[in-house]
């Protein structure tokens, strides 16, 4: 799996690849000319006192090593600039996959998790190639060309490389095989502790105001303890390779001293060969003792990359259509045409034949138990998720149809729970259009009742205005009726022809919500809206009001025909309304 996401990604940079290699394969092979020439130096310039012989090699090896320097330094230069590059791409690529995941997708593999992908684990493969570039191109060449050099030097002496190499993979082998399962356990683990850190900081007032700060820190505390114990783990194998390798290693520097001295005592080798195949003996242990360093970090990039290529293997639940239809006319109807929804695997559907049709110029609300599915039927509109059964129809096309961008133009959505992001009031409102200027952002401000608070609110610079108060993520510095009044104005200062309301009047007080409703029926005059509300009061004087109970319509009307004829609308009114308020 990892080689395989490389691969794809490294596709638009061959050039730089194979440029960098070729940096490397000449690197390599002025390093391994040196020992060679430091031979030649010791045994044809010191032994007999050549002074000339000593210079001239010298200069060679001077000439080498400068070349060497200048290969190695832009091979790093390139490697590291591609490693980047690939890690700038696969990080776009998960966000935009992720970018067009249905609520679905998102639920199946949770934020943190997506988060961890889209950052640690997009850095440990990133780091990987990296290494592969500076590491495992280079170890070949050099464990390799030291083999060839090695037996230039003294064939018989090279035999000690039979011994050693099959004892350094074999030790490198049985290490790597067990830190797999430890590295997939340390990055599942890391999402639990991802998990846990964002509800905590997400439900810090929760958490207050239950005192539950002890149980809070004992649950990230065996989070952390989890990660901590499989990190250790993982830990004492690459701390326990290390060792072993240059255990081997200096066993067979000492087995060299020893044999080959024997050999200089017998005139079947000089001194100077003696040296150079001690630097071939180092430099392929080297070579191994990179492969091994790139070994150690390979089984936690491919646990990395099968987690990130999930998600790019992930189909979207809301799949963009192959033909758009990319025209549709002013004033669009709304339809669901017995429209249903079920979550795979679930046994009873959350939806069944819903059929309502919502009107330019009129105000449709919805309204329902709670679980009734009100909401899910609001999101089938701008295709949050695809219904599973019937249409849903704008101006008479199936929503699954039209091209992304003009459904997201003619539709506006006021979600239950209104995010904010952070930056400035004005920046959120321009959210849905770039374009809107100051005078469009405060009336959409007044309409939505939020002109107030909002001139009131700090500016951030000198003489600036409200609108460029600062919002913190989420909208966590204003109250839950500022962030909906807010959310509001957003969807105002876009001007869709069908305004959906899911819910976005629950944080009100009755009297702002009687003078929102009042401003919004002003401005939504020849726009279609479909309110989803559980308070009576802000839906008894819709157009037509649709009781939605378990998934079906179970009556539609105006509120005295609901009153009059449907049980399941009489209960909810009497529960929060008088005989005589309802009345």
């Amino acid at each position: 799996m990892l080689l395989r996401l490389v691969r794809s990604r490294l596709a638009p940079y061959r050039r730089s690849v194979l440029l960098l290699v070729l940096l490397q394969f000449l690197q390599t092979l002025a390093a391994l000319w040196l020992p060679a020439l430091n031979a030649d130096i010791i045994d044809n310039g010191v032994v007999p006192g050549d002074t000339g012989r000593i210079l001239r090699t010298g200069g060679i090896m001077l000439a080498v090593a400068l070349a060497q320097a200048g290969c190695a330094i832009g091979a790093v230069g390139l490697a590291a600039r591609t490693a980047m590059a690939v890690g700038r791409d696969v990080r776009a690529a998960v966000f935009d996959q992720v970018q067009r995941f249905s609520a679905r997708e998102l639920g199946h593999f949770g934020a943190p998790s997506l988060i961890t992908r889209t950052t640690n684990d997009v850095q440990q493969v990133q780091m990987v190639v990296l290494l592969a570039f500076t590491l495992m191109v280079t170890a070949p060449i050099m464990g390799v060309g030291g083999v060839v050099m090695a037996l230039g030097q003294d064939v018989e002496l090279a035999g000690l490389l039979l011994a050693v190499v099959p004892v350094l993979a074999v030790t490198v082998t049985l290490v790597v095989r067990r830190l797999r399962p430890l590295f997939r356990a340390m990055q599942g683990r890391l999402d639990t502790v991802n998990r846990v850190l964002r509800e905590q900081i997400t439900g810090i007032r929760v958490v207050r105001a239950f005192v539950k700060d002890g149980h809070e820190r004992r649950r990230f505390a065996e989070a952390n303890t989890a990660l901590t114990d499989v990190s250790l783990s993982a830990g004492r194998l690459l701390a326990l390779m290390f060792p072993l390798v240059m255990t081997v290693v200096n066993v067979a520097s000492v087995a060299v001293l020893w044999f080959g001295a024997h050999r200089i005592d017998d005139g079947g080798m000089e001194i100077g060969a003696l040296t150079a195949f001690l630097a071939y003996l180092m430099q392929i242990l080297m070579s191994v003792m990179m492969a091994t360093f790139m070994f150690m970090m390979v089984p936690r990039a491919e646990v990395c990359a099968e987690r990130i290529q999930e998600v790019l293997d992930t189909e979207p639940g809301v799949a963009p259509p192959a033909d758009p239809v990319r025209v549709l006319d002013r004033g669009a109807v709304l339809e669901l045409r017995g429209a249903g929804f079920s979550y795979p695997g679930a046994e009873e559907p959350v939806l069944r034949d819903i059929r309502l049709t919502a009107r330019p110029g009129e105000t449709t609300a919805v309204i329902g138990p709670t679980g009734s599915g009100k909401s899910t039927l609001l999101h089938l509109i701008p295709r949050l998720i695809d219904a599973t059964a019937g249409e849903v129809r704008v101006g008479g096309v199936d929503v699954a149809r039209l091209d992304p961008a003009l459904l997201a133009e003619r539709v506006g959505l006021v979600p239950q729970k209104p995010y904010l992001f952070s930056g400035t009031v004005a920046s959120n409102l321009r959210y849905g259009n770039p374009d809107a200027t100051d005078e469009e952002l405060w009336h959409a401000l007044e309409v939505a009742q939020a002109r107030e608070f909002v001139e009131r609110m700090d500016g951030g610079t000198e003489g600036g205005s409200g609108l460029e108060a600062p919002i913190a993520q989420g909208g966590s510095n204003v109250s839950g009726g500022q962030r909906q009044r807010l959310a509001i104005a957003r969807a105002l200062v876009r001007r869709p022809e069908i305004y959906l309301f899911d819910d976005s009047f629950s944080a009100l007080d009755y009297a702002t919500d009687a003078a929102l409703r009042a401003a919004l029926a002003r401005e939504t005059a020849g726009a279609t809206v479909l309110v989803v509300a559980q308070r009576v009061a802000t839906i008894r004087d819709a157009d037509r009001i649709v009781v939605l109970d378990e998934g079906r319509v179970a009556g539609a009307g105006t509120h005295r025909e609901l009153m009059a004829e449907n049980a399941t609308y009489r209960e909810i009114v009497l529960s929060q309304l008088t005989e005589e308020e309802a009345a």
